[in-house]
């Protein structure tokens, strides 16, 4: 079949065409309507059907295949591998339900898991699916005061966490951060459950609050909780993601709509068959990791690998070893990890026995030219470069070999997905753009099964946010450029807003300055995404200081620029640190106030800065170019 048809397909019939698909997952209740569309954007699939996520993920495996790895974890930073059956993967689900349920947890709760890359947390995500509590995984490399703000959107009664991870064989100490960010919380969980790994021996409990992993599950070994059959348009997760506001997004994901497209993906996308093995290098507390290293494989009756490191220990050919000791078929991974090994020996792509691989999937920013020739031709296997956001939970634009085999073109992800009926829309009158001109990747609504639903506890925000860029146009906008080239093939350009990619994770510029901000001799600033070979964007920031005298000398600005990254690092992260902060007196702003980012972003990147008609004082982008000159 040519892909074009069976594209055109899923436009032209959404109903028929996604009634065959959802027969790929199981229902316990069947569902009366494919989709309501009756109060757009808002889209309703599968209406009245009942299903459950963890039962497609596990128990409807355990007949056919519950001998069967179901999860093998590979830690190389603690130089531990344990394996999982798929019925000894239900075993530990169901035990770790009871515990939830124990501690008070019903259907309809939520559950916070900041947690490292460990097995526990992927028995705590499918518990927390069996029961019907809703699960909000934060990414373990966040900040007190950014998991603060995510405790007080979801209100859980829950929250799950370690004593402590470890990143290129440092610790890191998740219970003190969780402290912390409860002290800080308006509305913190009433019971903290903890996984002890030893990383912390001064680890102290709260009499009432905590409670110990080990201690707990004693008591529930040999449990057995029945699945909660959930209506297709409840809600499974909440995911948060940076916006152009400071306050982030909670994306909310349904049940039967996300089981189906995942499901549907791992056929026609990825390619993965039941017994073969997946192995996506992302972490947990991002979407690929809860679609593509939780959730899909598992639905799919493959084996997932969840792996806890970094590519390049102990050396730059780990992940390779990885494919050969476990006859990988379908590896998922991002372009700046491929970056950062191909500054390592290229000989380690040919140590070992790649020939189980299928597949290799890159995403989570635009894949460059040459690092898709040099992976491809050092794999010798095709390299799918695809595209898609948190907010939609599987890819937008893709390569689908299952349906057709189609030429790869470098640097592209190809063609858009089924289901999604995209369009390249000129930003200034909304009209349709030709081939090879930049314009804005939208969706025509309604968004196809497996998109976020809304916005946690906000429909207006879900409404204001992604569908109002075209006034008098109900569209749903990426808040990417893209072009489409002579041969129908896409490629993405980078951001519309004021978020930045640093190495395929999504920050707002505005977290970032209000991170900065908070360092008391900070004024104001400003924070631009710029080009970065290795991690796509880097964050820059430009700040103005109370006190001038304090960055009047070298060693003044190079201390204060090391208290302002200390201070980012505490309120955000070492993930949103940026990569410099300079000092100015003024920054460029338009008469009516509006800080110019993309004239600052152009100027940091060598570009032309644009129309500065509008500027209020030309000497603040000199103060600009000075800095950056001189560094």
């Amino acid at each position: 079949m040519k892909y074009a048809d069976f594209h055109r397909r899923s436009i032209a019939d959404p109903e028929g065409f996604w009634r065959e698909e959802a027969a790929l997952v199981d229902w316990h209740k069947p569902f009366a309507k494919v989709l309501d569309y009756s109060r757009p954007p808002f889209a309703k699939w599968f209406l009245g059907g009942e299903t459950n996520l963890c039962h497609n993920a596990v128990d409807r495996h355990l007949a056919a295949r519950g001998d069967q790895n179901a999860l093998v974890w590979i830690s190389t930073e603690v130089d531990r591998t344990k394996t999982y059956t798929y019925r000894q993967l239900h075993a530990e689900v169901n035990c770790v339900a009871a515990m939830m349920q124990s501690l008070g947890v019903k259907r309809g709760d939520r559950v916070i898991i900041y947690m490292p890359m460990v097995p526990e947390a992927c028995f705590a995500i499918l518990a927390c699916a069996r029961i019907g509590a809703i699960h909000s995984v934060v990414f373990g490399g966040f900040a007190a005061a950014s998991l603060a703000a995510r405790i007080d959107d979801a209100r859980p009664a829950l929250m799950i966490t370690a004593d402590g991870g470890s990143r290129m064989g440092k610790p890191v100490l998740y219970k003190a951060l969780v402290d912390e960010s409860l002290g800080q919380a308006k509305h913190p969980p009433r019971k903290v459950l903890i996984y002890r790994r030893g990383f912390d021996s001064q680890l102290s409990m709260v009499a009432g609050r905590d409670v110990e992993w080990s201690e707990l599950q004693e008591q529930h070994l040999k449990s057995s909780v029945p699945c909660a059959w959930l209506e297709s348009n409840e809600p499974s997760y909440i995911l948060y993601t940076s916006g152009t506001t400071g306050k982030p997004k909670g994306v909310q994901r349904d049940v039967g709509g996300y089981a189906v497209a995942l499901a549907s993906s791992m056929k026609r996308i990825f390619c993965g068959e039941a017994g073969e093995s997946m192995f996506t290098t992302s972490d947990i507390g991002w979407v690929v990791g809860h679609s593509y290293i939780i959730y899909a494989p598992l639905i799919a009756g493959m084996t997932t690998i969840m792996y806890e490191g970094v590519p390049v220990r102990p050396d730059a050919g780990v992940w390779w070893k990885i494919v050969q000791d476990y006859k990988v078929s379908v590896m998922f991974s991002a372009p700046t990890a491929i970056r950062v090994l191909k500054k390592h020996d290229p000989a380690l792509l040919k140590k070992y026995d790649l020939s189980s691989l299928k597949h290799l999937f890159l995403a989570g920013e635009p894949l460059d030219e040459p690092t898709h020739a040099w992976i491809s031709q050092g794999l010798g296997r095709p390299v799918i470069d695809h595209y898609w956001q948190t907010e939609t939970g599987w890819p937008i634009l893709s390569a689908v070999p299952g349906v057709e085999k189609t030429p790869i073109k470098l640097g592209s992800p190809s063609f858009p997905v089924y289901g999604y009926n995209l369009k390249l829309l000129r930003e200034s009158d909304a009209s349709e753009a030709g081939a090879d001109e930049k314009a804005v990747v939208v969706v025509e609504p309604p968004l196809p099964p497996g998109c976020m639903s809304t916005v946690w506890g906000d429909d207006e925000r879900f409404v204001k946010t992604y569908f109002t860029m075209f006034p008098g146009k109900l569209l749903y906008t990426t808040f990417d450029w893209g072009i489409r080239d002579r041969d129908g093939y896409y490629f993405i350009l980078g951001r519309t807003d004021d978020v930045i990619n640093v190495a395929g994770h999504r920050l707002g510029t505005r977290e970032i300055e209000e991170a900065v901000n908070m360092h008391p001799g900070v004024a104001e600033c400003a924070v631009v995404g710029v080009a970065d070979q290795l991690k796509g964007q880097m964050p820059m920031a430009f700040a103005v200081v109370k006190d001038p005298a304090q960055v009047a000398t070298p060693e003044g600005r190079l201390k204060l620029e090391g208290d302002i990254m200390q201070t980012v690092n505490q309120q955000l992260g070492a993930i949103g640190r940026p990569g410099r902060v300079f000092f100015v007196t003024l920054l460029p702003k338009t008469r009516s106030g509006k800080v110019l980012r993309r004239s600052i972003q152009a100027l940091a990147e060598g570009r032309d800065p644009g129309d500065l008609t509008t500027i209020e004082d030309p000497g603040a982008l000199q103060q600009i170019r000075d800095c950056l000159g001189a560094r």
